[in-house]
């Protein structure tokens, strides 16, 4: 029997490790939407997102089956509850990647953010790249160390973040109030999608450690 339930929990490991990496290439994929006006990428991002939502309904399906069937208790219980909570960090992670698809989707032919804001989003999402690979890393090798070099990386992306506004409210603004709106909303899909990657390496310590990095 206690065979089975490692077996089972190595399959749940694995789906979050399937999700995590659907993500990042999510992201990777929305941003090459939208920097480059390409809809192929706009479209496949958007198409897939059925496919993480799998993922989640998956994890959560044979979480539920495995406390209702082997009631686990201690780590184990640990496990189970940081599976549900990462796997909703990452569903969330892939509901923004699209988000982000979505609005270069909208403006395309032309590309979402004019030339002015390029620099900003693309230090942004090799922020939101390298946090979702070291996300996938702990979840195939969990290591307290590396979930919390999350924190670091978060403060980069609100740096990030912070630039952007900058320009947005500059006097010599030139896009008018529509570019202003979308380049807010993207700004913060890309902070947001950090956020959950903070709380989901936060999971990690927590299964690690039995305590939170906070």
């Amino acid at each position: 029997m206690r065979d089975e339930f490692r077996a089972d929990l190595q399959i749940v490991s694995q789906l979050l490790v399937d999700m995590a990496e659907a993500v990042r290439a999510a992201m990777r994929q929305a941003t090459k939407a939208l920097l480059t006006a390409d809809r192929t990428a706009a479209e496949t991002v958007i198409a897939r997102d059925a496919e993480i939502d799998d993922l989640y309904r998956h994890v959560e399906e044979r979480v539920c089956d495995l406390l209702a069937r082997q009631a686990p208790v201690a780590s184990d219980l640990r496990a189970m509850i940081t599976a549900l909570h990462v796997a909703a960090d990452l569903e969330r992670m892939g509901d923004l990647a699209d988000h982000v698809a979505k609005t270069a989707l909208r403006r395309h032919p032309s590309p979402a953010v004019p030339a002015e804001l390029r620099p900003v989003f693309t230090d942004m999402a090799g922020i939101a790249d390298r946090m979702a690979e070291k996300i996938g890393s702990v979840l195939a090798k969990p290591d307290a160390a590396v979930a919390a070099e999350l924190d670091g990386d978060d403060d980069a992306m609100d740096d990030r973040h912070k630039s952007l506004f900058g320009v947005l409210l500059g006097d010599d603004w030139p896009y008018g109030v529509e570019t202003a709106i979308d380049a807010t909303l993207l700004g913060r899909f890309y902070e947001r999608f950090a956020d959950h990657a903070v709380n989901a390496g936060e999971h990690v310590v927590y299964l690690i450690t039995g305590s939170t990095s906070g």
